[in-house]
């Protein structure tokens, strides 16, 4: 198996819609994930991915911001690894090229959410050295 790591064109980003769908725990429509993501690439967002050849099997995205508490910062949003390969390192390797990517663009520190009941995940992100430093909240409008 040849991995390639890299960041998702804009004009690609629709490629990771059923990666996304997968860890869609609030069920947003596809019609819905596409408006959103068209608005998204437009923010201060990018995507990693994750090519097994030339197919897509995971994606990580990245928000870059200044945080009044951490300085430059790269939060990862729906962080996917598909489930035939987990569980071989994968993970830390795509990690540890985005730790290099956003220490290139100056980022200093790098967060992320994971959703309560994702317990796999905790326990990765523990071994990565993360600690919990609050709650995130949403209140729907």
């Amino acid at each position: 198996m040849s991995f390639m790591f890299r960041i998702i064109e804009k004009d690609e980003i629709n490629t990771i819609l059923p990666l996304v769908e997968k860890l869609n725990d609030y069920k947003v429509s596809l019609d819905v994930l596409k408006e959103r993501f068209s608005e998204i690439v437009n923010q201060n967002y990018e995507c990693a991915g994750i090519y097994n050849d030339k197919k897509l099997i995971g994606i990580c995205g990245l928000w870059f911001c200044t945080r009044h508490y951490a300085g430059k910062s790269v939060e990862l949003d729906h962080v996917y690894i598909d489930e035939d390969f987990r569980g071989k390192g994968l993970g830390k390797k795509f990690f540890e090229w985005i730790y290099n990517y956003a220490e290139l663009k100056g980022c200093k520190t790098v967060e992320l959410n994971s959703y309560t009941t994702n317990y796999a995940s905790h326990k990765f992100y523990y071994n990565e050295g993360f600690n919990i430093l609050g709650y995130h909240f949403l209140k729907k409008l």
